[in-house]
């Protein structure tokens, strides 16, 4: 990996680490937000009995964890970036009894298996931040066993995901921050029609499918929609770092006026949408 892209692995290891308390506390809130998407990986790569198969970028340990639950004989190999997320994954592994399970700290583009291990790969909202994507799809590719099946799921477009664009949005407005480049590590790098069906043929895979999905963000209050977000996404809490306090107060109260807006019953229930890319080796 180039010397660039190992810095930025190393900055995002560094917050995914920092921002881990906040995803625990609201686990549970994103996993009901997540769970079509997990659903539908699982339904791709169809585990079952004695089949050993790798999640990358679990984060809190989903969706390996559910897989591990479905099988009689097999185990999950459950791996992420940052150690203080794989900490957090093992305490849900304990508190449900699920056992047959194991957890590895590593990077997706130096994957620490021998060729052809796993039977199926999941990765449910990785791929848009790996470094380098294609690296990470041809390592995967290596580890799979031949006719193994991998599922990944990533954002779409901003226009399909208010509940990125209310703070996000307000925050450039408000700031005027340089965009990123395009190929740069974000949220919707991935939405590009066929961007990631083109990366897994360009690694080798086969039969390639892509299904769209909507998930629901049950906040209940703009409040407790802000709080969510500002303790789980770091780039949206690094710009609020560099405003002032009466920066931060108007980017607040904008966001919340624009939820407000748009679910003026107060009961903020906020689609995502996101792209499942399932293939096979």
């Amino acid at each position: 990996m180039e010397p660039q892209l190992q810095e930025i692995r190393e900055q995002q290891k560094a917050s995914w680490n920092k921002f881990s308390p906040g995803w625990k506390k609201w686990d549970h809130e994103i996993l009901d937000f997540m769970r079509p998407f997990a659903d539908e990986i699982i339904r791709s790569i169809n585990p079952k009995g004695s089949d050993v198969i790798l999640d990358v970028a679990a984060g809190t340990g989903e969706p390996g964890l559910s897989i591990a639950a479905m099988l009689s004989d097999g185990k999950v190999i459950i791996t992420d970036l940052a150690d203080d997320m794989l900490t957090i994954a093992r305490e849900n592994a304990f508190k449900k009894g699920i056992t047959n399970v194991e957890f590895k700290a590593c990077d997706v583009s130096e994957l620490p298996f021998y060729d052809n291990t796993f039977d199926a790969i999941s990765c449910r909202m990785g791929f848009m931040f790996f470094p380098d994507m294609l690296l990470a799809a041809k390592e995967m590719y290596r580890v799979l066993k031949p006719g193994g099946k991998i599922a990944t799921a990533v954002w779409s477009g901003p226009e399909k995901n208010f509940w990125v664009t209310a703070v996000g949005g307000t925050i450039n407005r408000n700031m005027q921050l340089t965009p990123p480049p395009p190929e740069a590590p974000g949220m919707f790098r991935c939405s590009k029609n066929g961007l990631m069906t083109d990366i897994f043929k360009q690694a080798g895979f086969k039969n390639t499918s892509e299904t769209e999905l909507t998930g629901k963000l049950n906040c209940g209050t703009a409040e407790v929609y802000w709080n969510l977000i500002t303790e789980i996404a770091a780039p949206f809490v690094a710009a609020l770092s560099n405003a002032d306090d009466e920066m931060r107060e108007k980017i607040k109260q904008e966001v919340f006026a624009l939820v407000n807006e748009k679910f003026p019953d107060g009961n903020v229930i906020i689609d995502g949408n996101a792209l499942v890319i399932a293939a096979e080796k």
